[in-house]
């Protein structure tokens, strides 16, 4: 992580910013990824709209360059199991009309009311609205990647950090401070100053943490536009600041003054969002289990998220602020979940064709070498093994076979989906399996695909 670029990577990373920049997009990061052959790069802050349509072009410039120089990209969510997927972090902020960033805390952050409105406001939309971001995000892919291996789990709560959590806690029970002073590090060296502890996030399971002066939304996949997550945060944080400017405006009413108004609304906004708001391991079964109690969506599969679209309330709601008329919500979910199931509907064609085209052929040609080599006991128990293991993918292929034939058979496309999700997908992970351990049987020289090393190592 953060290492040295390989030289053919390296080469490959600045034709793409150099293409990128012809075309007016302002990226600068460029570094490793935690997984092998895995590298990050990203664009300077613009405003959404042309943040979504750059993050277009990015996507296929990227594409074409590789292939300038013999490389794959991959921008799919999860191509490798057991280590990090990718995803998209969009990193996401309200600035006024004179460019003044709306979410910048200041050195004290709990006088700052103006930074307080808009944090809660942030709070109540994500809490308010959690059900429409996970659909924003949702896709076969996705699913693979979502609560695994530094990915944000399925359910969205917000990760703020001790600063903020402090001075939350601090204005929900009426007391003054809570933020502290800024706090600092000595490097143990005289010659050096103190420096400013970072206040930012470092729980890497969190999907929506505030990090400084703005809010990551880690759980948008690699592969997808980012228009619809943004356009759903926005709309979703639009319709709580329209509800903070009735309160403010009842209780002005009645004689209050703006600064009693605002923090008794941020109160009462810092209550009710409690639940949504989350500082602990994401991965945790117990998460799991408390985020039920607080009643926060658990939308683990994408039939289960897309079918938010069409929700009567969400219909209204999207229909009312001008997203999309209760129509265009139909026909988004229907369109989403065509592509859903037709993703998975290839991959299963492609599953069986690689054991049927490759997989098993090897573990055919391995038994004959075994047969070949003689009778030893060790032979014997080499042969006994991979016969073992083509029994259980023969098997386990059926399963399969049938688990697919009754999805395309249930006539209801919602149906359909959901045996996709609920029992495809674990069947072709059954299948995976066992072609993994005849892969680790079989001699190298008998093996027609590449192995994980040859695709994450051999660049």
């Amino acid at each position: 992580y953060f290492g040295s670029i390989k030289d053919r990577i390296l080469a490959c990373m600045q034709e793409t910013e150099t293409e990128l920049y012809k075309l007016g997009v302002p990226v600068k990061t460029r570094h490793n990824e935690v997984a092998p052959s895995q590298y990050e790069s990203a664009p300077i802050f613009e405003e959404a709209n042309v943040a979504s349509d750059h993050n277009q072009l990015v996507m296929e410039t990227m594409g074409r360059i590789a292939r300038r120089h013999n490389l794959a990209l991959l921008l799919h969510e999860k191509p490798f199991a057991g280590i990090n997927g990718s995803g998209k972090h969009c990193n996401w902020s309200l600035m006024d009309s004179q460019g003044r960033n709306l979410l910048e805390p200041g050195a004290t952050p709990e006088k700052n009311l103006q930074f307080l409105v808009f944090l809660a406001a942030t709070l109540k939309g994500v809490h308010k609205r959690a059900g429409l971001l996970r659909a924003a995000i949702a896709g076969s892919g996705n699913d693979h990647r979502l609560g695994a291996n530094e990915a944000p789990p399925a359910i969205i709560s917000v990760f703020l950090g001790d600063q903020l959590t402090r001075v939350l806690d601090a204005i929900e029970k009426k007391e003054k401070g809570g933020a502290n002073t800024m706090e600092t590090i000595s490097l143990g060296i005289r010659k050096l100053p103190e420096v400013a502890r970072d206040q930012t996030d470092r729980n890497r399971t969190s999907p929506f943490a505030f990090t400084g002066n703005k809010f990551e939304f880690r759980a948008v996949s690699s592969a997808q536009s980012i228009s619809l997550p943004i356009a759903f945060l926005n709309v979703a944080v639009g319709e709580a600041l329209g509800e903070f400017e009735e309160a403010l405006s009842i209780r002005t009413s009645k004689g209050a003054n703006l600064q009693d108004a605002v923090l008794e609304a941020v109160r009462e906004a810092v209550v009710a969002t409690k639940a949504v708001r989350f500082e602990g391991n994401n991965y945790a079964p117990e998460w799991v289990e408390e985020a039920q109690k607080r009643g926060l969506p658990n939308l683990k599969t994408s039939p289960e998220a897309l079918a938010e679209l069409v929700r009567p309330e969400a219909r209204e709601f999207l229909a009312r602020t001008k997203v999309f008329t209760e129509a265009e919500s139909d026909a988004r979910y229907h369109v989403r979940m065509e592509r859903y199931i037709k993703d998975l509907d290839i991959e299963v064609e492609a599953l069986k064709n690689l054991v049927s085209s490759h997989v098993l052929p090897a573990a055919f040609r391995q038994l004959a070498l075994l047969a070949k080599a003689g009778s030893g006991k060790t032979i014997r128990s080499s042969a006994e093994r991979v016969e073992a293991s083509v029994e259980a993918l023969n098997s386990r292929v059926q399963d399969l076979q049938a688990a697919a034939e009754k999805a395309s058979g249930a006539g209801d496309m919602v149906k359909h989906a959901r045996i996709l999700a609920d029992q495809v997908v674990p069947a072709m992970a059954a299948v995976r399996e066992v072609c993994d351990k005849i892969e680790e049987t079989v001699a190298d020289e008998f093996w027609p695909l590449p192995k994980y090393r040859e695709m994450l190592f051999l660049v």
